[in-house]
């Protein structure tokens, strides 16, 4: 097993030596590692924005209430998954321990378990959305025609709900296994799937029938089960150290599965009230008209690519702690997450500045409406100062997620996000802003945010996984 680990080391690996605790700057062969694992991610994600907002253009076409009415139903969807990702989060960081610490049977029993009982999760979660789906909607005051939209764009995606899991959980898998590049490779298939379905149903081409908004949701579908099929195939066939063969673990056990709960479930809670964060900014705005919804629906879309070296440089410092931690190299783990801070800083200061010299001509690419585009213009501004501060938030907080501490992202994360929120209340309850004004006095508390989360990594002992070997041991029979 020694020699298994030894070669799976990569070049960098070998000549860098460790780094000792409370190190300075991080040795240059960590910025290489850190962005080797981030890029891909970085790409992956690039690629499944571009799609999405191919089909933001295609279904505004269609006009506001279309657009409005799919931002809502992609809204429930988020927080939906959000409830989910405790087995996604949590079998990542398990799964990079396990690698580091040599233990690559441990490893796949961790993924076999998460596969299971993130598909038993999603199963009743899609039944009852699909079901549900009109109730859910209207929940947010929308006009008629935009519930008509958000109703049965819902009830597609609850249909395929485990699908899309299964994509998360087995990308989250391969990436705690340190292959970032395999589930980008897939995202690059499923990517060209939907754009091609979406282009054609949406609008009736290629003799498919013209389903309008309803077209998009079923190209999604149709692109995350494939997505899902290939990811588990992948994994069964194994990548690395990490493989699936055999029989053995695929029982619904939750004895394996309880340290990977104990560490998902904070990660969860912190995305379902930060999806319901947003799903309530959604309904503050909806009551301002549809405008201002598509002008943020837009707005946020296009935002989207701003983030995505954030969440590719958070994804990497999770990786890379966890598994220096795994190898009991804490020097590593706080050098990597330096690396990532840097790199992101860089990253997101350059599209930062780039969002805000070049919003209005951005919205003009979704819409032809101009008091929309000069709206979700002007909120794009606003919104690029804060991706920086999105950018140190990501990093460090994927950094004490690495290291086992998913309480305090959810402490930081989700009263960064709500006392937004409860601002955005306070200035449409007492006065009449504008949409820019709203995601203004967003800005102090995510800037708050970082700072505490960067002070929360610097003050962590790094030693919250120091038992989460034995988490993987093989349950007693």
């Amino acid at each position: 097993m020694a020699l298994e680990v030894q070669e799976l080391a990569t070049t960098e690996d070998r000549e860098a030596p460790p780094v000792a605790d409370g190190a300075g700057a991080p040795p240059r062969a960590m910025y290489g590692r850190v962005i080797g694992l981030a890029w891909p991610v970085i790409a992956q994600n690039l690629l499944e924005t571009f799609v999405g907002v191919v089909d933001t253009i295609l279904v505004a076409r269609l006009g506001a209430a279309a657009i409005a009415g799919v931002g809502t139903a992609l809204q429930v969807l988020f927080f939906l998954l959000s409830i989910l990702s405790a087995v996604t989060v949590g079998a990542s960081i398990m799964v990079a321990h396990a690698i580091g610490a040599g233990d690559p049977r441990g490893a796949a029993r961790v993924a076999k378990q998460a596969l299971v009982w993130g598909l038993l999760g999603a199963l009743p979660v899609a039944g009852l959305g699909a079901l549900g789906a009109g109730g859910i909607i209207g929940a947010f005051g929308v006009e008629a025609d935009v519930a008509a939209v958000g109703t049965g764009y819902l009830r597609i995606t609850m249909i395929t709900l485990p699908g899309l899991l299964l994509v998360f959980v087995a990308g989250a898998i391969l990436r705690g296994a340190g292959d970032t590049r395999t589930p980008m490779i897939v995202g690059i298939v499923d990517n060209i799937i939907n754009a091609g379905l979406a282009w054609a149903l949406i609008y009736g081409h290629l003799g498919l029938p013209a389903l309008g908004a309803e077209g998009s949701a079923w190209a999604a579908a149709t692109s995350r089960i494939v997505g899902a099929t290939i990811l588990v195939l992948v994994l069964m066939r194994g990548r690395g150290l990490l493989r699936l063969r055999g029989r053995a673990d695929w029982r619904p056990r939750f004895a394996p599965v309880r340290r990977v709960l104990s560490l998902g479930v904070p990660a969860a809670i912190e995305q379902s009230l930060i999806a319901t964060a947003f799903t309530v900014m959604t309904i503050l705005i909806a009551a301002l008209g549809t405008s201002d919804l598509a002008a943020q629906r837009i707005s946020f879309n296009a935002l989207s690519v701003g983030f995505l070296p954030g969440i590719g440089f958070g994804m990497a410092t999770s990786v890379l702690v966890g598994q220096s931690l795994g190898a009991g190299r804490r020097g590593d783990a706080r050098a990597a997450a330096h690396a990532a801070a840097v790199w992101v800083c860089l990253w997101m200061g350059t599209m930062a500045i780039a969002f805000f010299a070049f919003a209005r001509p951005i919205m003009g690419l979704f819409t032809a409406d101009p008091a929309v585009a000069d709206l979700g213009g002007r909120s794009l501004r606003v919104l690029a100062f804060s991706l920086p501060l999105w950018g140190q938030i990501f990093v460090w907080a994927g950094g004490l997620r690495g290291a086992g501490n998913t309480r305090l992202p959810l402490l930081n994360n989700t009263a960064g996000m709500w006392l937004g929120v409860g601002l955005s209340f306070l200035l449409i309850r007492f006065t009449e802003p504008s949409l820019p004004t709203i995601w203004a006095v967003c800005l102090p508390g995510w800037a708050i945010n970082a700072l505490f989360m960067w002070r929360g990594f610097r003050c962590d002992d790094l030693s919250k996984l120091s038992g989460a070997r034995g988490a993987t041991a093989a349950p007693a029979h």
